[in-house]
């Protein structure tokens, strides 16, 4: 075998080896990363890499928070001061673009590879799982989820991502892949021409942003127009990560009671003059106060979550407990849908076995996702679901990395 040859079986066998492991064992968001002095709150976890307290904890928050935004449970949103779906789906975003490395623009094409092998591969697996899984559950008589198809399979998940509905929340996923894509691409080329500034990306983004939100809201932002939409809408929450690292995070020092005052005395005001603050980053629409606003009470929202994991991380009864849910961001987002479904599915033979929980409605049960049955009506019983949502997840991961010791 020429040396070519052999480099090539080699990258290949690296990459076959990664990609067995991110299969098996569900990836976060890459906040694993290696030692750096800035940085205080930092352990090493069980991969000989150095682990952020803080942000482990935030991408906690911001899974707690998808979870119980699917199940319309607004227990966290402070009275309704921080809603959800105004800013949740950003800190994700915003992770991400913290723990983005320049050097990543010395070597894109392996630097994609890995985003591949993290990224998408694992969707497309469980994509296909529960492909089928709706197929299967089609015969018998659930009407939820896309029939099995090459768009289905192949195309729908940077189309939005709803094709299966059992995992939905993971459209996410793909849209993050393309954002990864386009901030390096973009980087390295601003840095050939020596405009790689933190603060001028940043403006760019942003500005590309607010314009998308203006056609959005002038009905322009439909159909495929939906697919750039979405990446140039959500694109900021990226490149804010970044800048909060390299600029902004050495200035975050305010005591935490000036600090809260200013960020919750913001988002009042925002409150009091805006109409709803919610808006859909999936589908690029209800943006109900123009296009400045989102990018407002996302600043907001991140800023006042990012201080309580601050705070949080030295509190170890909860720490331990939220960085152990930060580790495994990928693998909730991607099943928590389905653990509704499974219990569900218990109140459902409940019904059907026993003389309770008669007022189930089965006819919403076999046809839409989102039927959340509360027993006797109460609102309480969302907290069984938002455990679920979260526990099934992490069980099914700690199984798998048990299977892989053995």
């Amino acid at each position: 075998m020429t040396k070519s040859g052999s480099k090539i079986v080699s990258v290949v066998h690296i990459l076959f080896h990664k990609a067995i492991i991110k299969i098996l064992l569900p990836y976060d968001n890459k906040i694993l990363y290696t030692d750096d002095k800035r940085h205080v709150s930092k352990e090493k976890h069980m991969t000989g890499h150095y682990e952020n307290k803080e942000f482990r904890i935030l991408s906690a928050i911001g899974m707690i928070l998808v979870v119980a935004g699917h199940l319309g449970f607004n227990v966290f949103d402070v009275g309704g001061l921080f809603p959800y779906y105004s800013f949740h789906v950003f800190i994700f975003l915003f992770v991400s673009g913290y723990f983005y490395k320049k050097e990543a623009e010395k070597g894109i094409g392996s630097y994609l590879a890995g985003k591949v092998v993290s990224l998408l591969l694992p969707y497309y697996i469980f994509n296909v799982v529960y492909g089928v899984l709706a197929a299967v559950l089609h015969h018998a008589g659930f009407s939820i989820g896309q029939e099995l198809s090459f768009y289905s399979l192949v195309l729908a998940p940077f189309d939005g991502g709803h094709q299966f509905m059992y995992q939905f929340p993971a459209w996410f996923v793909p849209v993050l892949f393309l954002i990864e894509v386009i901030n390096v691409c973009m980087r390295k080329v601003l840095s050939l021409i020596r405009l790689n500034n933190e603060w001028l990306i940043f403006s760019l983004c942003l500005l590309a942003g607010i314009l998308t939100v203006w056609l959005a809201d002038g009905g322009h932002v439909y159909g495929w127009y939906r697919i750039p939409g979405r990446l140039l809408f959500m694109l900021p929450g990226y490149e804010l990560g970044c800048l909060y690292r390299q600029k902004l995070e050495r200035l975050d020092t305010l005591p935490h009671a000036v600090y809260f005052a200013a960020v919750m005395g913001i988002q009042l005001l925002i409150s009091v003059f805006s109409g709803g603050l919610a808006f859909s980053a999936v589908w690029v629409t209800s943006f109900a106060n123009g296009p400045f606003i989102p990018y407002l009470t996302v600043i907001t929202g991140i800023a006042f979550w990012l201080r309580i994991a601050r705070i949080l991380q030295d509190i170890p009864v909860l720490a331990g407990k939220l960085v152990t849910i930060g580790r495994y961001t990928y693998s909730i987002m991607m099943h928590h849908i389905f653990a509704f479904f499974l219990v569900k599915t218990v109140f459902y033979w409940i019904s059907r076995l026993t003389p309770l929980c008669q007022e189930f409605d089965a006819a919403m049960y076999f046809s839409e996702i989102n039927f959340v049955y509360l027993p006797g009506g109460a609102e309480a019983a969302k907290w069984l679901y938002l455990f679920a949502g979260i526990g099934l997840p992490l069980l099914f991961s700690f199984a798998v990395e048990r299977l892989r010791r053995d």
